[in-house]
């Protein structure tokens, strides 16, 4: 196909169960396109890790260039953004600083290497059922249930709550996707605004019974007399909620998939225990459970030849930065679990975005992904689907016969 002539499509049919060869064509376009619908998108790994770690803004205040998703209002107001536009997520410096410092002091490495003893136990009951049933859809068995639950109990949420947190959620994530219809965007306000209600419900109750959970802490992290707003804590917890299994849930589905399809890396990762952690980075690598990062830039971006307006929508393509041969080599499109570089990946971000949740992914997975190919040696994937999703695209459902 012409450079001149690609545009990067991901609504083309069939882009959801394979769209790595669209990201090929995408970097072979060129560094930095302009999508006639009035954003850059940038797909090589040196480009894209760049703009992680750049100054650039993810406030959409800075907006001068408005994509054609954005182009009916001359406004972009706050208070009418998904978890009210406080999230971390939205904010810069110093905001966002002071946010990070404050749920930092919340979210600790020792709280989260004090949950791997939990984490053990649940993927131990997940492979027993599977083992039982013979045949099972491994994403609602282990995939889903294992981070979901760690999250819920780690701030501290009544069980009662949590199938309406879910139904909600799965609505609230689809902001992250590009180009929504007007019926989806209807669903996902109406759907951020019952859950908005519902964590504010949700710490009245835990300020009125405190526990040794998450929830807890932020309501009472305190930095030099500085606590979080009723607002900026709701915020956070609908954040943290949210990006706490949705990405793992995606990161051990497609994981597991790889895995399968990979018979001699599996039998690898069972006869090498030790391959557990790079396995995890390069899994995140060869199917990217975040296919795109977006910023507004501050200053005029200059990108290969193309020098890209401050106050432009830039999309980075994670997926495709993931599998540039120019960075990773000929075999960036092959799945190596000892591949040495394979933790500069740019799933997690980098900078002062970098995944405040990195090290819980990366623990539930380094349990995950060896006991499952040491329980199931024989297993083979019966069947699976996509959730039609394309920045947070995964399986909606994987059945396996053990």
């Amino acid at each position: 196909m012409s450079t001149e002539t690609f545009v990067f499509d991901p609504t083309t049919p069939g882009f959801a169960e394979d769209p790595y060869p669209h990201y090929a064509q995408l970097r072979a376009a060129g560094p930095a396109q302009r999508h006639p619908l009035g954003f850059w998108i940038i797909s090589r790994h040196a480009d894209v890790a760049a703009l992680q770690r750049s100054p650039h803004s993810v406030d959409e205040q800075h907006l001068r260039h408005l994509p054609a998703w954005k182009s009916g209002s001359t406004e972009v107001r706050k208070e009418s953004r998904v978890m009210g536009g406080l999230s971390m997520l939205d904010q810069d410096p110093p905001d966002h600083t002071r946010l990070r410092r404050l749920v930092s002091k919340a979210f600790t490495p020792r709280s989260i290497e004090s949950l791997q003893p939990r984490v053990e136990e649940l993927v131990e009951e997940a492979l027993a059922r599977i083992a039982a049933a013979g045949t099972a859809d491994v994403i609602a068995e282990l995939a889903f249930p294992l981070p979901f639950t760690i999250i819920s109990e780690m701030l501290g949420i009544p069980v009662g709550e949590h199938t309406r947190l879910r139904e909600l959620t799965e609505t609230v994530v689809l902001v992250f996707e590009p180009f929504a219809s007007a019926e989806t965007q209807d669903r996902i306000r109406a759907a951020n605004q019952e859950l908005f209600g519902m964590v504010r419900e949700l710490i009245r109750w835990k300020r009125a019974n405190p526990g040794d959970d998450l929830l807890t802490a932020l309501i009472s992290a305190e930095d030099n007399g500085d606590m979080l707003s009723e607002d900026e804590l709701i915020s956070q917890v609908m954040f943290l909620y949210i990006a706490g299994h949705e990405t793992t849930v995606t990161h051990l589905g497609s994981g597991i998939l790889s895995l399968l399809r990979h018979p001699d890396q599996a039998r690898r990762l069972r006869a090498e225990p030790g391959l557990a952690a790079g396995a995890v980075d390069e899994l995140m690598r060869f199917d990217t459970p975040v296919h795109l990062m977006r910023r507004i830039t501050l200053a005029p971006l200059r990108v290969g030849e193309h020098e890209i307006p401050a106050g432009s929508w830039v999309i980075g393509a994670l997926a495709a930065a993931n599998r540039d041969p120019e960075f990773w080599g000929a075999d960036a499109g092959e799945l190596r679990l000892d591949r040495p570089n394979a933790h500069q990946n740019v799933s997690l971000g980098a900078g002062i975005h970098h995944c405040l949740g990195a090290a819980l992914v990366r623990m539930e997975a380094r349990i995950v992904f060896p006991r499952f190919v040491t329980r199931f040696p024989e297993a083979a994937v019966v069947g699976q689907t996509w959730n039609g999703r394309i920045n947070l695209r995964g399986l909606a459902t994987l059945t396996v016969a053990v």
